[in-house]
């Protein structure tokens, strides 16, 4: 294992400590309900992932974004991906920040705009973006998971900062927190059929339940490697594509990884009591936030056209 190969893996396997004391189900139940996580971020703040990704914290990266990944597998309900992108477009703070889209004069589908200390608005076909302190919530909302999405004002007063790919970005932190929690479905898949008896036995000895958990598995991976290779192509010159081609495939999975481990779970994997909606409803809300499926595919499907039929092959083939 390299050096940098280590720095990650003890990053990880200490927030994954922290997660696993923190990140239960009355935790994301009050989050549901407006709560903000105060003590799980103080003690992701104390322990500076807040940091990671910066210029001068040592890290990189994909660091980062391994990290982000891992807060999916958790369903950490805290704007942890906004904060650590934020932190490297507009130097590091000790704040909880958040992003949203800028659309019709306001910033929209902000994660907890109203309880983070700065605001950054981002658009799909433009590097420029805006910085807004002590954002002005107008109106407050949910998506599909229950997290708060909010609209923040935007003033005629707001820092512009160029960022390059800033939408695409975000779209690269929304798959690797898919990708985090498909891997956690088919841990509760797999638990969970270990344990329910019917019949006299494991529901998971069944081949019915068997090829679902293969099908879960194969996604599964599918969407990690996907989202890494977005990682990977950061700031290079296949960026754009990489993410499109990432954010559809993960997004493709959440739909199938979804439908099959619910099937496993039954009945009770419906029920607001099971842990298993925590998950599941965030993979489902995070594969349309920036950018669903169709609009990576005809992102990259307009480009393979233009490219004519004798350079697309190359262009699949080759990377870099």
């Amino acid at each position: 294992m390299s050096e940098a190969q280590s720095t990650q893996q003890l990053i990880l396997d200490t927030a994954g400590r922290i997660f696993n004391d923190h990140c239960n189900k009355p935790l994301l139940d009050r989050a549901e309900q407006g709560h903000l996580a105060e003590t799980l971020w103080g003690q992701i703040a104390e322990n500076g992932f807040n940091l990671l990704g910066t210029a001068d914290s040592g890290t990189s990266a994909q660091d980062m974004f391994a990290f982000i990944q891992l807060c999916g597998n958790h369903a950490v309900p805290l704007p942890i991906a906004e904060t650590l992108l934020v932190n490297r477009w507009c130097g590091p703070g000790d704040g909880l920040f958040s992003v949203g889209e800028v659309a019709d004069g306001r910033i929209v589908e902000v994660p907890w705009g109203r309880a983070v200390q700065k605001v950054v608005g981002v658009q799909r076909n433009s590097d420029t973006v805006f910085v807004v302190n002590a954002p002005e919530v107008v109106e407050q909302g949910v998506n599909m998971a229950g997290e708060p999405r909010d609209v923040v004002s935007l003033p005629d007063t707001a820092e512009q900062l160029t960022v390059a790919d800033a939408w695409a970005q975000m779209a690269v932190a929304r798959s690797n927190q898919i990708a985090g929690s498909l891997l956690k479905l088919l841990d509760l898949g797999i638990l969970y059929s270990s344990e329910r008896i019917q019949f006299g036995r494991a529901i998971s000895k069944f081949q019915a339940i068997q090829h679902s958990l293969a099908i879960v598995a194969a996604e599964a991976a599918a969407a990690k490697r996907a989202a890494d290779a977005a990682v990977d192509a950061l700031d290079g010159d296949r960026f754009v594509f990489e993410v499109a081609a990432g954010k559809a495939r993960v997004g493709e999975a959440a739909g199938l990884v979804a439908e099959q481990i619910h099937q496993v779970h039954g009945a009770m994997g419906f029920t607001h009591e099971h842990q298993l909606h925590h998950y599941s409803r965030r993979a489902w809300a995070w594969r349309d936030e920036y950018g669903n499926e169709f609009y990576w595919q005809a992102l990259l499907g307009s480009h393979l056209a233009n490219l004519g039929a004798d350079q697309v092959w190359s262009f699949i083939a080759t990377r870099g």
